[in-house]
């Protein structure tokens, strides 16, 4: 999973997967990591490769055991990054 998959700021064509209601802004990938072991997925991270739409920018990526579809994989993992992200506004 690329954190451009969940960045409210990017478009479907950029690479975001979910739909910007539940996306968050410029996410990083220790927040990704966070979400995914707190989802109880095994994230693997690798941080110096680029997404193939930002060749320019080293943003990294995690990789998770597929258990289920990677849609709602992602779902998940979105749904747990943006609950992150309103805890740490109260």
């Amino acid at each position: 999973m690329w954190p451009a998959y969940f960045d409210s700021t990017k478009t479907r064509l950029q690479g975001r997967r979910i739909p910007r209601g539940l996306a968050v802004t410029s996410p990083r990938l220790d927040e990704l990591q966070k979400a995914t072991e707190r989802c109880g997925l095994q994230p693997e991270v690798v941080p110096e490769v680029k997404h193939p739409h930002a060749p320019w920018q080293k943003s990294g990526l995690i990789s998770v055991p597929k258990r289920a579809s990677k849609m709602q994989i992602i779902r998940k993992v979105a749904k747990e990054l943006s609950d992150m992200r309103a805890q740490n506004r109260i």
